[in-house]
């Protein structure tokens, strides 16, 4: 230890410190500075930024040792406040440049230190400064930052005025389809918004620090379980197993489809019987550090009978492979799809063109830049409460309470934490139930952290599908017939995993008019990473081979790839791949505004293409359903404030995505009778003790179906308040006569489940997104790099075009990663965010241009459907085929890596 001077944010403050801590356990442990973030804590992504000494670092690899005597060190907190925001910041909000909030710290005092060595930046200076200093995003895209410097710079350089920067209220007051920045923009662009491990500074002191002692390799027999060495480790409490679960040690899948072979209760806490696979957890260390947790777990011995590991869909449906779990076959769902007449005859016949291929999408990891978080403690009435970053505080709740023995909400409360980023993976319980056991054991709060290892290699990640289809056209180009063939590597846990296969049959070939298809599907387990949601959830697996397979029927036929997805889109008459009738028919318009660009851009790429470096442009057709199948429900309330304004109560949990702009939006535009301001609407979200059960944040069904229940709550509210002559009641009169303040919203979606044929009416509202992208490709080396990627999107009326846009730019950022680098196939090798292929500022566009179509949705409120989903759909496979049309390689198993497309070059 040492004694060390550090002038942080301006004030010499004395430290005695560790010479081997980094910098960032200093300023976030000791000073409690934590707008400083640990993301990766190996130096790859940015988020634990400060200025030492007028440099830009990265605090997470910054040991003690080398930070100077008297240093100065810059954090947000030095930068600007709530009540006296940087320009930085009021441009950040102003943007949208901050989505979930877990990375702008560290963005914003790159920014700073940007502009203090160069106050004129231009766009491509800022992308290569983020570039440099690895700073990474996964919500937003990256375009909004690069926006905010900019604007930011000049309001600097006096060129422009804070009040350019900052949002105007619309005359008549309405906020419905402006650009309002979220509720919780200030909170995140200050550094004050509270994550899952700054609460760790927060917790009582008796509070203990949990580490899991987990399985190293992918399948195996436990046999015995020896803990007494942890133990005796410095700081350690107790360290739990399985014989300290109370209840049935299980996590439910608790939606099982009926004819699933499985009972969905396979997938344990902590494992007792088996290894399922690589990092499943067989104990937990409680104790008064991390550091010594994490110390003692690494000393917890397994006796473990190694078995097979079957790593891959096509190695555990082998006709030697053993049961996984036994009793159940590895092939536990089979989905049928059945449209129209018999298709054989068909691809029989001579005048029909044939087009089909064999694709693969892979184990795409969802790459937060926050690794897993939560803690947990009982409260006052005996409950357990557990704080996480859950999308599905009611499910989660349901699919854990019984393993814990625990009933729901009697023991029981979820709690949703200010969340950095989650993209589905949390539509799955992670570490909900290891902390529900270790506070019933021990009786104290417990905190549990991730590190970067553990996200990767303890979450769920994108499921892969090996499929196989073909189509059958007439000579004009008409689609007549598809087969399809799916199998789904779910990994070792079935939860979702039918549903996921399910949208094979509904998702394939979605946006044409086909009207004969036969296909089926299968969901396979495996000893890979387990499958979990992920942004998209089956539209990304399976319209990348349709929209693949369409440019090689469209080379077949000799028509254009555009004008054949327009020759059969869904037109009059047309059903979807279920049978369902779309509920809006704005596809051929979304084709004419993309025509003209589509042309500009091919026109672009045979001008600029050079021997050397080929450009070429592709086009794909995204289609999703808002919400999840059949009558999809949710629950809000509303409750009348003595001030005149309105209370609003959802579980509308928030990844990033803006939950909290939704419900304020929804309800000021329901609300707009009575006048009241938006800022007399005060939000209560994600807490199973305050708010309803609005289902979880997946399958972008909130807009829709939450979005209806809170707009059914004002309803209901307005007309508790009408008076007999016109007009409303004010707070003291509803009082007065004894009218009741608060009223329960509900709402179910007008849709019909898919019967065993995969036909059926499963979703109220669809969102459409028409792709185009514009790639350029080394010749000698194969590497792809995006240079423009446009999107047609209908998704009906917009709540909050900042928000939406946000949601799009990130989307097909994601779509970038998905085409091009982003896997989690190698166990360690793909355990950082580097290895995983996360993009780069310089791997995504700065040029992404959105036009919308805003077909209002009869169901959707106000006439909004979803947006999440719909960015992932499809900019993949519209990447793929204009690698295609600028040199030649076809890539049908992604992600298309430079020596793979060096590979598949025509020789």
């Amino acid at each position: 230890m040492e004694t060390k001077t550090l002038v942080v944010n301006g004030i010499p403050r004395r430290l005695l410190v560790n010479p081997d801590d980094t910098l960032v356990d200093v300023l976030r442990g000791q000073l409690q500075l934590t707008s400083v973030k640990v993301g990766c804590g190996k130096g790859q992504c940015g988020a634990c930024t400060v200025i030492l000494d007028g440099k830009v670092v990265r605090s997470c690899i910054t040991k003690m040792r080398r930070v100077p005597e008297n240093a100065a060190v810059t954090t947000l907190e030095g930068i600007g406040t709530p009540t006296c925001l940087h320009p930085l910041q009021h441009s950040w909000i102003f943007h949208g440049a901050a989505q979930c909030g877990f990375c702008t710290p560290g963005f914003i005092v790159s920014a700073k230190g940007l502009l203090d060595e160069n106050p004129n930046p231009s766009r491509e200076d800022v992308r290569d400064w983020f570039q440099k200093h690895h700073n990474i995003c996964r919500c937003t895209g990256y375009k909004p930052l690069v926006d905010a410097v900019m604007d930011a710079a000049a309001v600097m350089r006096g060129e422009k005025t804070l009040e350019d920067i900052q949002f105007k209220m619309p005359a008549d007051g309405r906020i419905w389809g402006s650009r309002l920045p979220r509720p919780s923009a200030v909170a995140k662009v200050t550094g004050v918004a509270e994550f899952g491990a700054d609460a760790a500074y927060r917790m009582p002191p008796d509070t203990l620090h949990l580490a899991l002692a987990q399985a190293k390799v992918s399948h195996a027999i436990i046999k015995g379980i020896d803990t007494s060495e942890a133990e005796k480790m410095p700081g350690v409490y107790r360290v739990l197993t399985h014989k300290d679960v109370k209840g049935k040690n299980r996590i439910t899948g608790l939606i099982t489809f009926p004819t699933n072979k499985g009972d969905g209760w396979e997938r344990p806490i902590l494992n007792d019987t088996k290894v399922f696979q690589y990092g499943d957890a067989l104990a937990i260390v409680c104790a008064d550090s991390e550091a010594n947790a994490r110390a003692a777990a690494e000393k917890v011995k397994f006796d473990l009978e190694l078995l097979p590991e079957y790593m891959s869909a096509p190695e555990a449906m082998a006709p030697d492979a053993i049961e996984i779990h036994p009793g159940t076959p590895n092939v536990y769902y089979d989905q049928n799809e059945a449209k129209g007449a018999e298709t054989q005859p068909f691809f029989d016949d001579p005048d029909n063109v044939v087009a089909e291929g064999s694709f693969y999408t892979q184990r795409q990891p969802h790459l937060p830049i926050e690794p897993d978080v939560g803690y947990a403690y009982i409260n006052e009435q005996g409950q357990v409460v557990i704080h996480s970053k859950s999308v599905g505080i009611h499910l989660h709740a349901l699919m854990i309470a019984p393993g814990l023995g625990l009933e729901f909400p009697k023991d029981l409360v979820m709690v949703q934490n200010t969340t950095g980023g989650t993209f589905g993976y949390k539509f799955s319980p992670t570490m909900e139930a290891l902390l529900g056991v270790a506070v019933m054991a021990t009786g104290r709060p417990c905190h549990l952290r991730y590190n970067y290892e553990q996200q990767q290699q303890y979450t769920g990640k994108r499921s892969p599908f090996w499929t196989t289809m073909r189509y059958a056209a007439n000579k004009q180009g008409k689609i007549l017939a598809m087969e399809t063939d799916w199998s789904v590597d779910h990994g070792p846990y079935s939860e979702f995993g039918d549903l996921l296969t399910l949208r094979g049959a509904q998702y394939i070939g979605a946006g044409y008019g086909i009207p004969n298809i036969r296909g089926k599907g299968r969901t396979v387990c495996t000893n890979h990473c387990w499958g979990a949601a992920f942004r998209g959830y089956g539209a990304p697996e399976s319209e990348f081979p349709s929209e693949v397979l369409m440019d090689m029927l469209a080379e077949k036929l000799g028509m254009d790839p555009f004008e054949l997805r327009a020759l059969n889109c869904y037109k009059e008459g047309d059903t979807t791949p279920t049978g369902q009738t779309p509920e809006v028919m704005s596809l051929p318009e979304m084709f004419d505004i993309m025509r003209p660009k589509y042309e500009a851009a091919k026109k672009r790429a045979k001008e600029l293409s050079t021997p050397e470096v080929k450009r070429g442009v592709g086009v794909a057709l995204g289609v999703y359903g808002a919400g999840l199948d059949g009558p999809d429900t949710s629950e809000a309330w509303v409750e009348l404030n003595e001030d005149g304004g309105v209370t609003v109560g959802s579980s509308w949990e928030d990844h990033g995505q803006g939950a909290d702009s939704g419900a304020l939006g929804t309800a000021h535009e329901a609300l707009r009778p009575m006048g009241i301001p938006a800022e007399k609407i005060r939000l209560v979200m994600n807490d199973t003790s305050k708010t309803p059960n609005s289902g979880p944040a997946g399958g972008s069904r909130s807009q829709v179906v939450t979005g209806n229940a809170i707009r059914v709550a004002c309803e209901m509210l307005m007309e508790g308040m009408r008076k007999p002559a016109g007009g409303f009641l004010d707070y003291a009169g509803m009082k007065a006569e004894g009218r009741p303040l608060r009223y329960d919203g509900k709402w179910s979606a007008p849709a019909k489940d898919c019967d065993a044929n995969g036909q059926g009416s499963p979703f109220a509202c669809y969102m459409y997104g028409l792709f185009m992208a514009e790639v350029a490709v080394e010749k000698a080396t194969g590497k792809t790099q995006v240079e423009k990627l446009t999107c047609v999107a209908d998704i009906g009326e917009l709540c909050n075009q900042l928000i939406v846009d946000g949601q799009i730019y990130g989307g097909l950022a994601q779509g970038v990663g998905l085409a091009l680098s982003e896997d989690y196939e190698d166990i360690k090798k793909q355990s950082t965010m580097v290895g995983a292929g996360i993009p780069s500022i310089q791997m995504i566009p700065d040029e992404m241009e959105i036009v919308y179509v805003k077909t209002p949705r009869k169901d959707g409120p106000h006439g909004a459907s979803g947006v999440g989903e719909m960015p992932l759909t499809a900019p993949h496979p519209a990447i793929i085929n204009a690698i295609y049309n600028a040199c030649g390689a076809r890539i049908t198993h992604l992600p298309a890596y430079p020596e793979k497309v060096l590979e598949a070059m025509p020789k």
